[in-house]
C-alpha cells in the first residue's frame, strides 16, 4: 500500500484523532487550564507512542511539561527533529466565535477550533506521518519529537530544556509546521521569519482614581497621556520613531524586491477579505513587505478607566498597553527592547510616571535556500502539489528557531500548511481538511527526498 493509499484509507481516524486534541482546553496562559495542558501533553504522548515511536516521554518543566518521542532506525541514517506546540491561545472573545472554540465543528471543509491550525492540527500531521510511514514500511530517516506546553506564552523553560539535553535532541535537521502556504493552488517555503519584542507600560498619574467633575483639567489623565505617547511612535509616513530602531535592518536590492512581487496578490481579494476598504503601512513598500521583510510596531492591547457597561465619571490613576514589535535580520531583541523603553519614558510628560516591562522576544531568521534539507522539502511539495513551492519571508515569528541554531548548531525546515486566512489567535480559528491532509502526505515525502546535510 503507498503512503497516499494509507492516508486516504485511514482519514476519517486521523480526523476523530485531531478532533478529540481540539477538544482539550490547553491554554498555557491561565493557570485555571493547567491541568487540561498536561492532559494534552498525556494525549499526543499516547498517539505518538500508537505511531510507532519506540519510546515517548513527558519531560517536567518548572512551567508545561514538554513530550518528547524518538523512532530510531539505524544510527547510519540521517536524523529528523521535528518541533511543534500543543499550547492554544486563550479563545476570548467567546461571544465573537460562531461555534464554542473547544468544540470542533466541520465546516465548509475546515475545522473551527481553537487550535486547529495554530498549532495542534499541523503537529498532528507529523504524527500522522509517521504512522503512515511505519505503516507503508516507507521510513528512511531517524525522527525525534519535541512538543512543548509553552510556545504560546514565549517558551521561557524550552532554553532551560534543550540546553540540557543536548545530546537526546542530537540530530540533522529539526523540521517544523507552524507556518503557511500562500494558497491552496500554490505551496511554498518560508524562507524567513521577523523576530519579536513583546513590551508592557504602565503610565500613572493621580495615586487614586478621582472624580472627572471635581479634578478634571488640572489633572493629568493617564489614559490622555498614554494615547498621546503611543501615536507619536509612528510618524505621518508608517515610520517608526525610536532612534535606532532601523539601525542594521537588511534593505533588499530592487531585484529581489521584484522577486518578491512574483508572489500571488490581489489587494482587493486581501482588502475585502479583512473587511476594510484600504491598507496601510509605511510609505515606500508593498503590503507583501510590509508583513515579511519590514519592522512593525503595534498595540496589542490598551485599557485604563472604567470599561464596565453604562457611565462612571472617572479620571483613572492608571493605564496599560501591550505593544509588540516585530524585527527583521539586522535587529536584536534585547537592543530594540532598551531603545523603545528608553524612547517612551522620553515622551511622558512631567505629570505622569512610566514603567516598561520587557515581556518575551526572539531573533528573526533567513534559512539557506540551498540547503539539502530545503531542496528536499522542495521536492517533496512538487511530488505532492504537482508544483514548485515559492520561497516567502513570512511575518509571524517562531523565536525558537534562532535558539535551535545557537544551542544545537541545526538549521530548521519550516513547512507549514496554514493559510494567512486561518484567523489564528482570533475568533472562530479553522484549519482545511485539504491542508490536513495534504500536509500529512507531503510530510511524508519530505522524509523519501531527505538524504541529510
Amino acid at each position: 500500500m503507498s503512503q497516499k493509499e494509507y492516508i486516504e484509507k485511514n482519514k476519517d481516524r486521523f480526523l476523530t484523532e485531531l478532533i478529540d486534541w481540539l477538544k482539550i482546553p490547553s491554554i498555557s496562559a491561565d493557570s485555571k487550564f493547567a491541568g487540561d495542558v498536561k492532559l494534552a501533553a498525556e494525549y499526543v504522548k499516547n498517539r505518538l507512542s500508537e505511531a510507532g515511536c519506540d519510546k515517548v516521554e513527558i519531560c517536567p518543566t518548572a512551567g508545561h511539561p514538554i513530550v518528547y518521542g524518538e523512532k530510531l532506525i539505524d544510527p547510519s541514517l540521517p536524523t529528523v527533529l521535528v518541533y511543534g506546540h500543543y499550547d492554544v491561545q486563550p479563545p476570548d472573545p467567546l461571544n465573537l466565535w460562531n461555534s464554542p472554540p473547544f468544540e470542533p465543528v466541520i465546516k465548509d471543509g475546515k475545522i473551527y477550533a481553537r487550535g486547529a491550525s495554530d498549532d495542534k492540527g499541523q503537529v498532528y500531521m507529523h504524527v500522522k506521518a509517521l504512522e503512515t510511514m511505519v505503516n507503508t514500511n516507507t521510513l528512511s530517516c531517524n525522527i525525534k519529537f519535541m512538543i512543548e506546553g509553552e510556545e504560546e506564552v514565549g517558551s521561557d523553560n524550552l532554553g532551560i530544556f534543550v540546553n540540557a539535553n543536548k545530546e537526546k535532541l542530537k540530530a540533522d535537521i529539526i523540521l517544523i509546521s507552524d507556518t503557511s502556504i500562500i494558497n491552496n493552488e500554490t505551496p511554498s517555503i518560508t524562507a524567513g521569519l521577523r523576530g519579536l519584542t513583546y513590551m508592557e507600560v504602565e503610565v500613572t498619574g493621580p495615586n487614586r482614581d478621582l472624580h472627572s467633575g471635581v479634578y478634571g483639567g488640572a489633572v493629568d489623565n493617564p489614559v490622555n497621556a498614554l494615547c498621546e505617547m503611543v501615536a507619536k511612535l509612528k510618524d505621518e509616513n508608517g515610520k517608526i520613531t525610536i532612534p535606532g530602531f532601523y539601525d542594521g535592518v537588511l534593505e533588499y536590492s530592487d531585484a529581489d524586491r521584484k522577486k518578491m512581487a512574483e508572489r500571488p496578490f490581489d489587494k482587493k481579494e486581501y482588502m475585502a477579505d479583512l473587511g476594510v476598504d484600504a491598507l496601510k503601512g509605511e510609505a515606500g513598500y508593498t503590503p507583501i513587505e510590509h508583513t515579511g521583510i519590514r519592522p512593525t510596531l503595534d498595540v496589542n492591547g490598551i485599557w485604563g478607566g472604567y470599561t464596565g457597561e453604562g457611565a462612571k465619571t472617572v479620571l483613572p490613576s492608571k493605564a496599560y498597553a501591550k505593544i509588540s514589535m516585530r524585527l527583521v535580520p539586522g535587529q536584536h531583541t534585547d537592543k530594540i527592547a532598551t531603545l523603545f523603553s528608553d524612547h517612551f519614558k522620553s515622551l511622558a510628560p512631567k505629570s505622569v510616571k512610566v514603567k516598561v516591562t520587557k515581556h518575551h522576544g526572539g531573533m528573526p531568521v533567513v534559512t539557506n535556500l540551498d540547503s539539502q534539507a530545503i531542496r528536499a522539502a522542495g521536492k517533496a511539495f512538487e511530488e505532492a502539489w504537482g508544483k514548485k513551492p515559492i520561497p516567502t519571508m513570512e511575518g509571524g515569528s517562531i523565536p525558537i528557531v534562532a535558539l535551535f541554531k545557537d544551542e544545537l548548531g541545526l538549521d530548521s525546515v519550516l513547512m507549514g500548511f496554514g493559510l494567512d486566512s486561518d484567523a489564528l489567535h482570533s475568533p472562530n480559528e479553522h484549519y482545511g481538511l485539504f491542508n490536513f491532509y495534504k500536509g500529512i502526505e507531503t510530510i511524508s515525502l519530505f522524509y523519501k527526498h531527505y538524504k541529510g546535510n
